[in-house]
Parts: C-alpha cells; sequence; structure tokens
C-alpha cells in the first residue's frame, strides 16, 4: 500500500510524502485503518508549525481528527470488523495503526462524513460548557468565533443562554450568525464592555468563554464579567503578555472588582473513557455530539471552508495563516 502524509518538515515548511505502508503485527486492540476525511485543527496545528510547541517534533505528521474505514484487524479481535467506518483521533496520513481503545467510535448511519471529524472540535468546545455555571437564561459572551470558539457558542446557547459572539472578522461572525448566534459584535471596536453592558442591562455576563488563547484579549474580557461571574480559558493561553498581575488577581479577589472566578478548560481534565465515579467523558461527549449533530442541533456545515486533496495541503496552512477569513474548517480528502 502507498502510503501519503502530510508532514511538517521544520517550522512554516509543509511536505507531502510518500511511501509503502506495511502494517507491523496488530495487538489485540490495534487496527488498520484508511482515511476518508481528516480536519485540520489551525489554532494547535499552526503553532506546530511554527516550531514553537515543544512536545511536537519535526519532521512530523500533525492532525488528531479523523473519520476512516478498517482495512484490517487483529486475529483476536471480536468487536471491529473491515469496512466499518469510524470516528478516532487520527493524523493526516492515509493508512494508520490506530488503538481501538478510547475515542474510537462507530459513525451514525446516515451522518455527513464530512462532519464526524468535527467531532473533535465539538468536544473540545464541550470542555468549556461542562466545566461552567451556565443555566437557561444566562448571558454568555465569546471570544474568539473560529472552529472552537463558534461551536463553544452553539452549545453554550443550547445550554439555555443568549451569547454574544466577538471576532474581528466579519467573515466569522457571519458564519456565527447562520449558526443562530444571539448576537456577534465586532471586537476591533474596542467597546465590548459597553456594548455587553447595553445587552444585560448594565449587569455584564454571568460567563465569559475565551477561546483565541490570546491572554491580552482574557484580561481584558475581565470589565464585562458580572458580579460573582467566572471567566473560561478554552483557548490555550500562547506568546507573552506583559500586564499588571495584581490588578488581574484583584478581579478574582475583590468584591468590587467582582469576585469572578477563573476556570481552565483543557479538555483532557475529563477521562478519556467512561468511568463510573465521573459524569463526563471524553467518550460520552463525542457520542452527545452525534446526537447534536443528527437532530441539527449542533450546525456543522456552515463552518466547512474547504475539501482539499492532500497534495494541497501547503496551500491549506498558508490559507489558515494568513487568509483567515476564507480558510477556517478545512477538511482533507484521502478517498482514491
Amino acid at each position: 500500500m502507498i502510503n501519503q502524509s502530510v508532514v511538517f518538515a521544520k517550522p512554516w515548511q509543509v511536505e507531502v510524502q510518500e511511501g509503502t505502508f506495511a502494517a507491523p503485527a496488530l495487538a489485540a486492540d490495534e487496527v488498520v485503518v484508511k482515511k476518508l476525511y481528516t480536519l485540520i485543527s489551525p489554532g494547535t496545528e499552526l503553532a506546530c508549525l511554527s516550531g514553537n510547541e515543544s512536545w511536537f517534533g519535526m519532521p512530523g505528521t500533525p492532525g488528531y481528527a479523523s473519520v476512516s474505514e478498517i482495512v484490517e484487524t487483529g486475529a483476536d479481535e471480536q468487536r471491529w470488523r473491515k469496512g466499518d467506518i469510524v470516528f478516532h483521533y487520527g493524523d493526516h496520513s492515509r493508512y494508520q495503526v490506530v488503538s481501538t481503545r478510547g475515542t474510537f467510535l462507530e459513525v451514525p448511519a446516515g451522518l455527513d462524513l464530512r462532519w464526524a471529524p468535527f467531532t473533535r472540535m465539538a468536544t473540545v468546545a464541550f470542555t468549556a460548557v461542562r466545566v461552567s455555571n451556565i443555566e437557561l437564561g444566562d448571558a454568555v459572551s465569546v471570544t474568539g468565533l473560529g472552529l472552537i470558539g463558534n461551536m463553544a457558542a452553539q452549545l453554550a446557547q443550547l445550554q439555555g443562554a443568549d451569547v454574544i459572539g466577538m471576532d474581528l472578522s466579519a467573515e466569522r461572525r457571519r458564519i456565527a450568525e447562520i449558526c443562530g448566534l444571539f448576537e456577534t459584535y465586532d471586537s476591533s471596536l474596542g467597546e465590548g464592555k459597553a456594548r455587553v453592558a447595553e445587552l444585560t442591562g448594565g449587569v455584564g455576563v454571568s460567563t465569559h468563554i475565551e477561546a483565541t488563547g490570546l491572554s491580552k484579549v482574557a484580561a481584558e474580557s475581565l470589565g464585562w464579567i458580572a458580579k460573582s461571574g467566572e471567566l473560561i480559558l478554552l483557548g490555550s493561553p500562547r506568546g507573552e503578555y506583559n500586564a499588571d498581575l495584581t490588578d488581574v488577581l484583584n478581579y478574582c479577589h475583590l468584591n468590587d472588582r467582582g469576585c469572578i472566578t477563573f476556570k481552565g478548560a483543557h479538555e483532557w481534565r475529563f477521562p478519556v473513557e467512561p468511568d463510573p465515579f465521573v459524569k463526563h467523558s471524553m467518550v460520552r461527549n463525542s457520542r452527545i455530539v452525534y446526537g447534536l449533530m443528527q437532530r441539527g442541533k449542533l450546525k456543522i456545515e456552515p463552518l466547512i471552508s474547504h475539501v482539499l486533496k492532500p497534495a494541497e495541503a501547503p496551500s491549506a496552512y498558508e490559507g489558515l495563516r494568513f487568509d483567515k477569513d476564507r480558510y477556517h474548517g478545512v477538511l482533507f480528502d484521502w478517498r482514491e
């Protein structure tokens, strides 16, 4: 079998490499899959491509959201069969040996296979809602309406909140409106606090979800969070930001500054597989996302900007880096 892989060869250099794929002897919990679609995670993968993520070694193959067909199983495999279509955390390559443990789930019949890899991004976004105190009737704001922020906003609305989505990009705001957000705001205007006050009768939002990963944006949002509200750090903070830390911490500590609670929403805080002592898991969240997609409650189609062949990977990452208005939900189509 001829394998094809997207490879980050060195910082800001993307290559598509070919080679022969020969599967090793498979363990009882391993299968060989042939990718159908993989989804680029723009924030994480561009950070890796920059060379600033120490855990990602170069040269290396990125990616962790795939829908695939099983083409080979171990001799003792009892559950999975050749031809099964599955969602899993796979990279940007045509063939791969993967474990059937953890988030390795059959794709429901009738679900658009292009949507299935978005389950990965949706479960990342789900963490923000899981750790929050969002209730029916709350006002919630979200900064950053890329894939993760958009889906976090959709999920917060499904939780019963009125969501104000904020982004510099008119196109991202347009997509968020198609997905049903209560209100969107052009954050380039620099008057987020005034706009939130106008929409909430001067109270502020009870929950703010920060999805850009920009520390400056997180600090600025503190001014429009209501007393005893919460700041959810969904985007992984990256890059240096100099500020008066005492002033920031006083938003948490002092009563007259709001007594705001800071919460991290990194997805790995929950177990991967269901646990009898923990309500939520990544597998459970993935299955819930399936249901939301099937019932049309979580909008995926507006998030898809490009479906490209793997050979177009260099231009895909260039677009995600320099043309964010047109490139956002980018899928690789591995079908021959």
